[in-house]
């Protein structure tokens, strides 16, 4: 499998594991419901956060509250080195320019071709010349090789097309964080598998920070231990991990609106913590 390497934006990289999204004793209830009692975490850059817990934990509410969507009650939350909690939403427009978001069913507008999908946020919303955002938007599907899909409407793609299609909806404007909130939900395994080798490509060739919501441990563990490898031909692999890189993937568990577990899949794994120990099984 051989792909491109996408353009790098302007704005300065951050250093490989620098902090780039913090949460500090985060607290957030509607009315008498406690969703988020004292949450606190950090996601470096190149690296991973894999949230797990129950239905109803909050897992969901970490993403909204990452890009605004929610206010916490109390904490800080900062993002790009920007306390986001105290931004107007008017400010917080420039934080989102560096955050991606990828939703369960991938949200495609069904009456777009699969190019006016991937570039309407820089259709809309800049003032790229049309042949630069076509180059653009060509340049994302060839990363995740749907090139000769370009053209077509989302009823004619697979379901996990129409998921690898909305990655590439989000990397258009080239964010250096992206939040899947149960990008695999629905899918068979062997298509659920082309999903996350996106998300692996991602991560390791492009130096993407990665929040993933799930609550599919097979594709959770996957993500967690593959990474993703070029030859000196440009073909990409996708290989098991050793030890530092899967060290770079932490899973949380949320319970109770607190964290019940942080730490790699090896520890994950081998927990005795009988709540953990249920929720594997």
């Amino acid at each position: 499998m051989a792909t491109q390497t996408l353009e790098k934006t302007g704005r300065p990289a951050p250093r490989e594991g620098e902090t780039v999204v913090a949460f500090e004793h985060v607290q957030l209830a509607f009315d008498d419901k406690v969703v988020l009692k004292d949450v606190s975490f950090t996601l470096g850059a190149g690296h991973t956060k894999i949230i797990l817990g129950a239905s109803g934990s909050g897992k969901s509410t970490i993403l909204k509250i990452i890009v605004g969507l929610l206010r916490a009650d109390a904490g800080a939350i900062v993002v790009n080195g920007q306390r986001v909690d105290q931004l107007t939403e008017q400010e917080m427009m420039t934080v989102r320019a560096d955050l991606g978001m990828i939703f369960q069913e991938g949200a495609l507008f069904d009456s777009l071709t699969v190019r006016e999908n991937v570039g309407y946020k820089l259709y809309e919303e800049t003032d790229m010349p049309l042949e630069e955002v076509d180059a653009r938007v060509e340049e994302v599907l060839g990363f995740i090789d749907l090139i000769e899909h370009i053209d077509k409407m989302p009823s004619e793609l697979s379901g996990g097309q129409r998921r690898r299609v909305a990655i590439a909806r989000a990397m258009a404007f080239k964010p250096r964080i992206l939040l899947y909130d149960e990008a695999t939900t629905g899918l068979d395994p062997i298509t659920a598998t082309t999903v996350d080798d996106e998300i692996i490509k991602l991560r390791d060739l492009e130096n993407v920070s990665s929040i993933i919501v799930t609550h599919q441990l097979r594709d959770a563990f996957y993500v967690a231990t593959h990474t993703a490898v070029r030859d000196e031909k440009g073909a990409i692999s996708i290989v098991a991990a050793d030890a530092r890189k899967e060290r770079e993937a932490e899973f949380l568990m949320l319970r109770d609106g607190v964290l019940a577990f942080e730490g790699d899949a090896d520890a994950l794994r081998s927990s005795d913590e009988p709540y953990i120990r249920e929720f594997l099984s």
